[in-house]
Order: C-alpha cells, then structure tokens, then sequence
C-alpha cells in the first residue's frame, strides 16, 4: 500500500477544482495516482464545503399535483378466508369472525419482540413506536409464523386480492 502524501501544490490543485465543481472521480483522475476516497477525506480534512453548483442543481423541481383521494370502499369478503391450501394442510379450525377478533388479543397472551419464539404468533398488533405495541402471541401453526386467525389474514388466496383490489372502471 503506497502512502500519498499531500504536497501544497497538489492541496491548491484539489482545492481549485473542488470548487469548479467537478466530482470526486474526475478529481481524482485530474491528481493522478489518486483515490476517490482520498480526494473525499482530504475535502473534509480540509474542511471545503461550498462548491459551485450547476444552474440544473440549483432550481428546486417542481413537484407532480398530487391525485386528490379517492373514498375507500368497503369489500364484502366471503365467509370462507385464507388460503384453502393452508386450511386442508394445516387443518385449520374455525374461529371468530377475523374482523370482530382483530385487534383482540387477551393481555396475558401478549408478547414483546424478546418473548418470541417459534411456537409463538408473531402478528405484530399496533404501533411498534407506541408502548401498547405488542404480538399475537397465540400458538402458532407449525411451520407458519402466526396463529390459525392471522394465517388467514396473510395467507389469502391469490383470486381473493385480484377481487379486491378491482376497481369500478368508470
């Protein structure tokens, strides 16, 4: 490894071009023999911020016009959710209505990220920057990550999301 050593000639050189604007690349191809690198933390030894700023930089871009938003519309689902396949290989038993369960989890079923693990359901529940941030916590079905209920929710058939994310084409 060869050290480079900063002569006075080669800092002004460097300094000049710095502030013409070129890049660290092209200043280091200008030096010679000259990482990119050591052009980048020899700028910030030196303490060189301001540089020229091309007129395409300097204009702020306009910014698109945002879609005004549309009203959500509610889906009916059918009564039979998730994906079929999980039903028949993990022999899925019915539970509650999974939009009047959501959300619903006993306290002493709760878990934090450090109470996981493979048994465990890990469906995050809430906010994870608020302190009521929890995990399903239920039993989890073998080889999946959640519980029978929020399988169901993350498993949907591929058929299930077309329909609802169709929109009325008017």
């Amino acid at each position: 490894m060869t050290v480079l050593t900063w002569s006075d000639d080669r800092v002004e050189q460097l300094k000049k071009l710095w502030e013409a604007g070129l890049s660290a690349s092209q200043i280091a191809a200008e030096l010679g023999n000259v990482t990119r690198n050591a052009v980048i933390g020899k700028v910030h030894r030196l303490g060189l911020s301001g540089r020229a700023k091309s007129p395409a930089t300097a204009a702020p871009r306009q910014r698109k016009a945002a879609r005004p938003a549309q009203p959500m519309m509610r889906v009916t689902r059918p009564v039979a959710r998730g994906n079929t396949a999980l039903a028949q290989v993990f022999e899925i038993e019915a539970e509650p209505d999974p939009v009047a369960f959501d959300n619903v989890v006993p306290m002493n079923q709760r878990l934090s990220l450090l109470e996981l693990n493979e048994a465990t359901c890990h469906w995050p529940v809430g906010d994870p920057s608020s302190p009521d941030f929890f995990f399903c916590g239920g039993r989890a079905l073998a080889g999946l990550p959640y519980c029978a209920q929020h399988s169901r929710v993350a498993y949907q058939p591929a058929a299930d999301r077309r329909r609802q994310q169709a929109k009325p084409t008017r």
